[in-house]
């Protein structure tokens, strides 16, 4: 059934990336509509048709690349001391922009690659996209100036930016909503763990060879993505598929099953450059959601920034051994994709049950909530131990429960984004927008809000600040989430079966 507010034709709005993906279309004639679906269903050319190891291995290459994009981003933060050295930088926030300017062009790539990879496909845009990202990471390592190393990196998180905007819906597109919690699983997992990954690796780097090397290095893991992706992965995008098909069997495609393509690709940018915005102002739920992800990433990034120094001033510890201290968000990222996943399904299968086989959106929030008590007691806990100077393992433990629970978290918000929106797409992009740019700016103030607060202080004031964006909304979007949904023109308010 199509949602009584999806826009239709008429309407001549655009359908998202996602809308395909999901099952949503701008079609007048539902005879034809009908038709159409239950010939695409059973279709092999179907994405959702192919054989589960193929599907599972395009779900592994296209989360390598939502991994290594990440990973670019927080690779160089144990190097930046050495970085400081050699391009002779003495104002942190300098420094610190080197690291978060990559986040700068994940802000930005979304709303040109989403528009993109409807007119062209996914996977190509994909694939250049991570061409763009290794050259520019090659240009990193052999910036000449400070001003040119911020310019390449923020060119190359354009590229990096793919992945995160076009990957969610190429998975999307190879399950439907009730069983593609494992794969979005995995792929959300990139984007938060391999921000924690990058440094393990980065601190042995900069110890042991010249800070350059990090980008050489990072140069070789986008390289190899590409060297693997091009031959593996195979368009999943359904209105590019179909009109590819129509063309080698020398028919047209219907004015109402027409592409992207048919449309302006002007008029298609413009859309994808407003919606997110109209999005994020305009409703509740994305606004408040994308808010709190963007509080949680921010947080991310400024103990990215800081960690290293922590360990390598008030413990001593080496470049390459401080380097080991990101393993506890690491682990706690891993520990709390595995409880959003397993515990995740158990309770919307429960409540599911409970609603007489009808599924909500906002079967996910139960678990939301148990990651949004987890991490404001992991940031206080690494913040105080790391404040009194504790025993070592103690901030890395902390550390860990922020991971968890911030994983917990941006799990459930992603995955709801996705199942309530009309325009998924759009609210996707609305919300890596905002939490890219939370990324880019909290770690330019952390030097500042340590400095003056202290390191328990800071992390407390944001322990404080997630608390009030991750309880009383949540619990309110789960009591009256299908309401608010009902009242929204950008949501989904019909209700699913199984």
């Amino acid at each position: 059934m199509t949602p009584k507010n999806h826009p239709s034709s008429h309407s001549k709005e655009l359908v998202d990336i996602e809308d395909a993906a999901v099952g949503h279309s701008a079609i007048t004639d539902p005879d034809h509509q009908n038709e159409a679906d239950t010939a695409w269903a059973v279709d092999p050319a179907n994405p959702r048709n192919w054989s589960s190891s193929k599907k599972w291995r395009m779900a592994g290459v296209i989360s390598y690349y939502a991994f290594i994009s990440p990973v670019a981003t927080s690779l160089i933060a144990p190097a930046l001391g050495a970085i400081a050295e050699g391009y002779h930088i003495t104002n942190p926030t300098v420094l610190a922009l080197t690291l978060s300017v990559y986040l700068l062009g994940f802000t930005l790539g979304p709303l040109i690659l989403a528009p993109l990879s409807e007119f062209y496909g996914r996977t190509w845009v994909l694939h250049i996209a991570n061409i763009i990202a290794f050259v520019f990471t090659i240009a990193c390592a052999v910036a000449p100036s400070t001003g040119s190393l911020i310019a390449f990196r923020f060119l190359g998180g354009l590229g990096g930016a793919a992945a995160l905007s076009v990957g969610s819906g190429s998975i999307a597109d190879l399950w439907d909503e009730k069983d593609r919690g494992g794969a979005m699983g995995l792929f959300v997992l990139g984007p938060v763990v391999g921000p924690a990954i990058g440094p393990v690796a980065g601190g042995f780097i900069a110890q042991n060879l010249d800070y350059h090397w990090v980008f050489w290095v990072l140069a070789i893991l986008v390289g190899a993505g590409s060297i693997v992706g091009i031959p593996t992965l195979r368009e999943t995008y359904a209105p590019v598929i179909r009109a590819r098909k129509a063309k080698a069997e020398g028919r047209t495609l219907p004015n109402d099953d027409a592409t992207p393509k048919d449309q302006s690709l002007f008029r298609m940018l413009s859309a994808h450059l407003t919606r997110p915005f109209v999005i994020l102002t305009t409703d509740i739920i994305c606004l408040n959601l994308s808010l709190y992800a963007a509080v949680i990433y921010g947080t991310l990034y400024m103990m990215l920034v800081t960690l290293s120094d922590v360990y390598t001033n008030d413990y001593g510890w080496s470049t390459g051994i401080a380097g080991l201290a990101y393993i506890g968000p690491g682990i706690g990222f891993i520990l709390g994709t595995v409880f959003f996943v397993k515990a995740g399904e158990v309770v919307s299968a429960k409540l599911t049950e409970r609603n007489g086989g009808t599924r909500q959106p906002e079967y996910r929030i139960p678990v939301m909530l148990v990651g949004s008590l987890i991490m404001p007691v992991g940031l206080l806990w690494y913040g105080w131990s790391a404040d009194q100077h504790a025993h070592w393992i103690l901030p890395i433990i902390g550390g860990g429960f922020f991971g968890a629970g911030m994983m917990i978290c941006f799990l459930a918000i992603q995955v709801y984004l996705v199942d309530s929106f009309i325009y998924a797409a759009s609210a996707a992009a609305a919300a890596t927008t905002l939490r890219s740019l939370f990324g880019f700016s909290f770690p330019l103030f952390a030097d500042k809000t340590f400095t003056t607060l202290g390191i328990g202080g800071g992390y407390s004031l944001i322990a404080g600040l997630s608390v009030i964006l991750g309880w009383p909304f949540p619990i309110y979007i789960y009591l009256r989430g299908e309401k608010l949904r009902a009242r929204s023109k950008h949501t989904i308010s019909t209700q699913r079966k199984g």
